[in-house]
């Protein structure tokens, strides 16, 4: 009887370290070219352009590689790249949107350290980035 007790006592004392830890906040793009903004949308959390950083020199930048014409002419600023992120243990998954491919990953988003590691997978394959608070 007492085993069973210590053993949920302890369970319960950990779940909450492994929950999800916050990511929302303005996040550094690793290779600084945007910021990203990342907060509440609905019952889920998304990451908009805030900010670009590294833009072409004719004009505002658009997401001119997206596979639908009619998108082609939207204004990144403001763009939701990260879209349904809902905690899963330790961190964060749904899915990212690339704007220089116009492809779309599934994303995995966790704290680590001080950075936001941010993931854009496919199948078992995943690229890693590390983003930096924005400030």
């Amino acid at each position: 009887m007492i085993r069973p007790l210590v053993a949920c006592l302890a369970l319960a004392v950990t779940l909450p370290v492994l929950a999800a830890q916050p990511i929302a906040g303005r996040w550094l793009t690793t290779d600084g070219g945007a910021v990203v903004a990342i907060g509440p949308c609905g019952a889920t959390l998304c990451g908009r352009i805030a900010k670009v950083i590294k833009g072409p020199p004719s004009g505002p930048p658009v997401d001119a590689l997206n596979p639908d014409p009619k998108l082609k002419t939207r204004p990144l600023v403001g763009l939701a790249i990260l879209t349904g992120l809902t905690p899963d243990g330790d961190g964060w998954t749904g899915q990212i949107y690339d704007p220089k491919t116009g492809k779309t990953y599934r994303a995995v988003v966790a704290r680590d350290g001080g950075k936001l590691k941010v993931q854009g997978c496919v199948a078992l394959f995943c690229r890693t980035m590390m983003w930096t608070p924005a400030g």
